[in-house]
């Protein structure tokens, strides 16, 4: 987003003029926290959530929450760092990995074991499902949903090891509508980031609609000034963080009809766009350097498109004494990723440069009915997604002679499930909830070209359970015990890819499983608010990369040969110490292994065994609110920049702890306009959580808000 030089001063009379013209009081009882958990711009879209119990009753599991609105007032624009001091949530952030993809992973599960939704509809890449929680927005949302270990088996496939749901808005008045400007800098004052957020809603007696476009433009990010550049590999010097741009976008358009109390339709449209670039090693040569060294050189990849879509409708029909909901919907996921031949990213003409070209899209729904008969809830539920995958390489697209267009290949895999779950309310106090699930996955077609028929279809299933027990507090707390039996399939990449030729494919890879147990209570003890569980997951047929040959050539293969066990304890609390102080703390604590058969010393990487997050609310004045806060995190285990070489006799880097210091401010001008301010990694803290991918050091950020 291209914003004039003026920025600055244009968030400054945005948040100090424009409020003037509306100079309402505030409320002296609107404290910081209670304004953080009311979506702004209208309330949470109910037919986009996915399952977590009725009548805000727990289901048996553990459930985060963050809003938009929070998001937006701490300057976490981006999923993984709007759920990075959730408890039982690790992300990866700036830093990224050569592909600079951020990563979240619920209590040690990664994103191929928990399922991202939008408004209930699951994000699935029918390739090799790598998402980038980097490339979804967040403050534009109405609330992020985070179930951890048990997700219910109406929810659909794939919930092994929890589930993430991003809830987009809807309108709540005649009129609403919302506007923001919002400017990023680093460390050394310069502006890094544009952001811009604008929504329009109307809610009428029997339809409403909603509309709303945010986009982020990000130059990257500034190194602590503590970062001492690598002489032996001086392509990243002090300062900005070279090659770590990234641009996205989200529109959404929703319009709803409500012929009655009971019963709604919706059409909605979410589309969105993004970019970006990724950060190079400082700890490896560069190609195209001077002075960058010996040795093999790092990959030159850029995305210039990660595009994704959906066009959904949603139904919501009483019938009788039950409820009938539907969800169809056609996906759209188009993506580019350029290799080029060397960092200056101009010209593709070497052997190893190429664009990749994926135009994929899914088109699926579902029906879920329940019913209350005598003690019993009952939920019946259907899913089907139909999945299909074209990817063309254009090779060294620049060569004068030697560019060529290679035949698209094309996979299509149809996934299928069957749900049936019983809540019985055994007492006014006690329920009890019971869940069973088919589901089947079968590829039709696997890489068939002009050229090749491709392999050969094949099927594959599984069955999975849970039960939980319910247990009501005196005080309004709840207890609650639960036990899950839950799989995952192996994506088109893991059974198919030869990644450059260095894999052999496996067709015949089996269903991951994870059985989770957690014991856990939430409530209030005394004057605090508490939620805390423990929890414990046995994985058996995971999928490890192993070496199956190494002359004449190293091959490698993924086979279902590995054990995990996550076991851990989350607690978080919240408590009013006065009338203008509040206390948030969360800890997690994490106990994670792996181990199979072949692989020696194998870890788990990128994941802390503590975290801890201490946040204070302090209502300095009647406009003025400060909130000092506090992230720690333990050391991690973390792939090193130059490997074994030996995929079965793996080495790890062991990356040091760290903790980081954040301020935010917001200036309550009136009812309708706010200014937001801070500062993250107050101290400039050099640290990294991937070796030679060191993260953002201090950073300031404004941002303005107009309600109307």
């Amino acid at each position: 987003m291209n914003y004039s030089v003026s920025l600055i001063g244009r968030l400054a009379l945005t948040g100090f003029i424009l409020p003037a013209l509306y100079s309402l009081p505030l409320s002296a009882q609107s404290t910081a926290q209670n304004t953080a958990q009311t979506p702004a711009g209208g309330e949470g879209f109910a037919l986009g959530t996915i399952y977590l119990g009725d009548d805000d009753q727990g289901q048996g599991g553990s459930v985060s929450r963050t809003t938009g609105e929070t998001a937006m007032q701490e300057n976490r624009l981006t999923l993984e760092d709007a759920l990075a001091t959730q408890p039982g949530v690790s992300a990866i952030s700036s830093g990224g990995g050569s592909r600079n993809e951020r990563e979240i992973f619920v209590r040690g599960f990664d994103r191929w074991h928990v399922p991202l939704s939008i408004d209930g509809i699951r994000v699935f890449l029918p390739a090799d499902n790598r998402l980038d929680y980097g490339r979804f927005l967040v403050p534009d949302l109405a609330e992020v949903q985070v179930q951890k270990s048990y997700v219910s088996v109406i929810n659909g496939p794939g919930g092994m090891g929890g589930a993430i749901n991003l809830v987009t808005r809807k309108p709540e008045k005649p009129f609403e509508g919302e506007a923001r400007l919002g400017a990023e800098a680093g460390n050394r004052g310069d502006v890094t980031g544009r952001n811009g957020y604008l929504s329009f809603g109307t809610r009428q007696e029997s339809w409403y609609a909603q509309i709303s476009y945010m986009r982020r433009d990000s130059d990257g990010f500034y190194l602590s000034r503590d970062f001492a550049p690598n002489p032996a590999y001086p392509y990243q010097d002090e300062g900005l963080r070279r090659d770590s741009g990234t641009d996205d976008s989200r529109l959404n358009l929703k319009f709803g009809y409500t012929p009655n109390a009971t019963d709604e339709y919706v059409l909605s449209y979410t589309r969105q766009e993004g970019s970006k670039s990724a950060p190079y090693s400082t700890r490896l040569p560069v190609s195209g350097f001077p002075g960058s060294g010996g040795g093999s050189t790092q990959r030159d990849w850029t995305w210039p498109e990660w595009d994704i879509s959906s066009l959904a409708f949603y139904s919501h029909t009483a019938l009788g004494t039950g409820t009938l909901k539907t969800r169809v919907y056609y996906n759209t996921f188009d993506n580019i990723l350029s290799a080029w031949d060397d960092a200056s990213h101009q010209v593709q003409s070497l052997g190893r440069a190429f664009n990749s070209v994926y135009d994929d899209h899914s088109v699926g729904a579902s029906l879920e009915y329940g019913l209350t008969t005598g003690a019993h809830d009952l939920k019946f539920a259907t899913h089907l997604r139909r999945d299909v995958h074209e990817e063309t390489n254009y090779a060294r697209p620049d060569h004068p002679t030697l560019s060529r267009i290679d035949p698209s290949e094309r996979s299509i895999e149809e996934t299928l499930s069957f749900a049936v779950e019983d809540t019985w309310r055994i007492r006014d106090d006690l329920r009890l909830v019971a869940g069973l699930s088919y589901e089947s996955a079968e590829v039709k077609e696997a890489k068939r070209s002009s050229l090749s028929t491709g392999y050969a279809p094949l099927s594959v299933d599984a069955l999975n359970w849970q039960m939980a027990v319910i247990q009501e507090a005196g005080n309004g707390g709840e207890y609650h015990a639960s036990l899950s039996s839950r799989t995952a399939f192996p994506t088109l990449f893991h059974r198919y890819s030869t990644s450059f030729g260095t894999m052999v494919p496996n067709p015949d890879l089996k269903p991951e499983r994870a059985t989770n147990f957690e014991l856990g209570y939430k409530g209030d003890l005394g004057p605090v608010a508490v939620e805390g569980a423990l929890f414990y997951s046995e994985v058996r047929d995971l999928i490890q990369t192993i070496e199956i040959s190494s002359s004449p050539t190293v091959l490698s293969q993924r086979q279902n040969l590995a054990k995990a066990r996550y076991a851990g304890f989350e607690i978080a609390a919240t408590a009013d110490l006065t009338g203008t102080l509040a206390l948030q703390v969360n800890y997690t604590w994490l106990d994670l292994s792996v181990k199979d058969p072949v692989t020696n010393g194998a870890r788990i990487t990128d994941i802390p065994q503590h975290k801890a997050y201490v946040k204070l609310d302090w209502q300095a004045s009647e406009k003025l609110t400060l909130s000092p806060s506090l992230e720690l995190y333990s050391s991690r285990w973390s792939d090193p920049a130059i490997g074994s070489g030996d995929r079965n006799n793996p080495i790890y880097s062991n990356m040091s702890g760290f903790a980081l210091a954040n301020l935010d401010g917001s200036w309550q001008a009136s009812e309708q306009a706010a200014l937001y301010f801070g500062i993250r990694n107050l101290f400039d803290r050099d640290y990294a959580v991937t070796e030679g991918f060191p993260e953002a050091g201090r950073n300031f950020y404004l941002t303005a808000q107009m309600k109307f």
